[in-house]
């Protein structure tokens, strides 16, 4: 499954999340509301352009919101719910390339209820040579991603 944080922790919905498996997604942080992952785009990735494909960022940036909207560990009470998307605007602003290191950054913005907002902030930088970890900065910002969720009985 998706790589487990920097400090061993990971989330308890990548378990089974090939999608996320196969995109190589590392997760970096993890707090309440928050979620910090990365991955780095292969060919596979690219668009007909050469580029990365919207529907892989778009992929990737909900599963950083999917991360800040679910806690690693629920609340009592909380054990028999899960929270998804109920609507999603994503704003492409710049291409991605075969090799770039992509972060997203995932923030809670508002929660009233069983509803919430979050931002996401997606990143491409370089990878450094010789490595796929990326040059320790997120690089520059390529899509704004806002969701929308709903918390819901778990199925």
């Amino acid at each position: 499954m998706a790589e487990a944080t920097l400090s061993g922790a990971t989330h308890p919905i990548l378990d089974n999340d090939y999608a996320s498996e196969w995109m190589g997604i590392e997760v970096l942080a993890l707090s309440d509301g928050h979620a910090t992952i990365r991955m780095t785009l292969r060919q596979e990735m690219l668009n007909g352009f050469g580029m990365a494909h919207g529907g892989m960022i778009f992929a990737f940036g909900d599963t950083a919101f999917a991360l800040a909207c679910n806690p690693i560990s629920p609340a009592p009470g909380e054990e028999n719910t899960i929270t998804v998307a109920s609507g999603v605007d994503i704003n492409f602003l710049k291409p991605a390339f075969r090799g770039q290191v992509l972060t997203a950054v995932a923030d809670r913005r508002s929660s009233a209820g069983r509803s919430g907002l979050y931002d996401i902030q997606i990143f491409a930088a370089d990878a450094a040579p010789g490595t796929e970890s990326g040059t320790g900065t997120p690089g520059e910002l390529i899509a704004e991603f806002r969701g929308r969720s709903r918390t819901i009985p778990k199925k």
